[in-house]
């Protein structure tokens, strides 16, 4: 049985159009397509270029790391997310972002940004390629969950600091 080309009709895939930073019941959206612009012209708008301002940034600097690219082979990059080590990288990454309106998701869906970012930016990931693959028209931005990660993450890197400056290599 043969079906007509309307019966088959499959939507689009979604991409993100909001970053939606949540705090208990506070809430403020960043639009990509505003990301997009920034990274293109320099020249941040909306709740962007009030965010920069009051947090100091140069947006110089904000725009090159919008900007970075990270090379990744996409069949390793997705063999990788599919390990007991990937498991627990996007298990904790999605206390931190997840679909909005459906967190319980959030695995499958940070895996097929990471994978489809990759695939579709040519062998490279990039904060604006990864915001394109997200499969949730709304990603939430968990504050107080990534404020955590990044207080553990400079305990962790003023550990490594702490023993790599050491005085150990004269006691051999």
């Amino acid at each position: 049985m043969i079906f007509p080309a309307a019966v088959l009709h499959i939507p689009p895939v979604l991409a993100t159009e909001n970053i939606v930073f949540v705090s208990g019941a506070f809430r403020r959206t960043i639009f990509v397509s505003d990301l997009e612009s920034f990274v293109k012209t320099g020249v941040p708008v909306g709740l962007l270029a009030d965010l920069l301002k009051f947090s100091k940034q140069n947006p110089k600097t904000v725009q090159g790391m919008l900007k970075t690219e990270l090379p990744l082979p996409v069949v390793l990059t997705s063999r990788l997310l599919y390990t007991r080590i990937g498991e627990a990288i996007l298990t904790r990454a999605t206390a931190v972002v997840h679909p909005l309106r459906a967190p319980q998701v959030g695995i499958p869906a940070l895996r097929s940004a990471l994978v489809l970012g990759v695939a579709e930016n040519n062998g490279k990931l990039s904060p604006i390629s990864f915001l394109r693959a997200y499969p949730a028209e709304e990603m939430a931005v968990d504050i107080p969950q990534l404020l955590g990660l990044l207080k553990k993450a400079s305990s962790i890197s003023e550990l490594v600091r702490f023993f790599s400056d050491a005085p150990l290599d004269g006691l051999k």
